[in-house]
């Protein structure tokens, strides 16, 4: 298989994985089937080439089917899905980040932005945002719909992340638009990034800045 990563693009990304601190583990769950999945072996490709380029990240592959309670586990109910974890001896951390479809075109850099993020277990958010953040008593769910052609998209998904490393009751996840197209037909989707908060409670389109993400947070919430 011709390999998706050219080295000029292998090197800038080791160069940036140089700036990884903790371990960081990538759990792909994918499928056989290319009728249900099509996009699943060019997703885990394109894994094991990024995981590859550090000694500190590393890759488990998990079949949607067959890996049901880690499926299960992991919140996965779809492939291709993969979770960003941190990882300590044999323990893994959940933070929370998650993507669904392939990282693609634009969205290559919010993966290897993420992955900096969870390995460094530190967000990077402002002080007033991480304030917020422990004042949360519900959970809060972000689907960033992207597509690989959009070049704001990856900042509203690392926003995102950002904010699910920061706290417990953040999950966020990207969702490629046209791999998930009832995802998307769903929240009404019409523009990327969109940010739809605990399922469409509120929808944001357009990469926010932090600050007025947080407000349409704080309004999906008092809904």
């Amino acid at each position: 298989m011709e390999p998706m990563l050219d080295e000029n693009i292998r090197q800038q990304v080791r160069e940036f994985f140089n700036d990884l601190e903790h371990e960081t583990v990538v759990l792909f769950f994918g499928s056989d089937d290319p009728a249900e999945c099509q996009y699943c072996a060019e997703t885990r490709q394109l894994l094991e080439e990024v995981t590859s380029l550090s000694d500190k990240l590393s890759l488990k592959v998990f079949d949607v089917h067959t890996n049901q309670a880690e499926a299960k586990q992991y919140k996965v109910d779809a492939a291709p899905t993969f979770v960003i974890a941190g990882k300590d001896g044999d323990q893994i951390l959940d933070y929370g980040v998650r993507y669904k479809g392939i990282p693609a075109g634009h969205e290559f850099t919010s993966l290897v932005n993420s992955l900096l993020i969870v390995s460094r277990r530190e967000s990077g958010l402002s002080p007033e945002t991480k304030e917020f953040l422990q004042t949360l008593k519900s959970p809060v769910h972000l689907q960033v719909f992207v597509t690989p052609t959009c070049p704001y998209c990856p900042r509203a998904v690392v926003l995102a992340h950002q904010l699910a490393v920061e706290s417990p009751l953040v999950e966020a996840e990207m969702v490629e638009a046209m791999e998930f197209p009832e995802l998307s037909n769903r929240f009404n989707v019409s523009g990327v990034p969109q940010t739809t908060i605990n399922m469409g409670a509120v929808n944001v389109v357009g990469a926010a800045p932090e600050s007025h993400l947080i407000q349409e947070i704080q309004k999906a919430l008092a809904n």
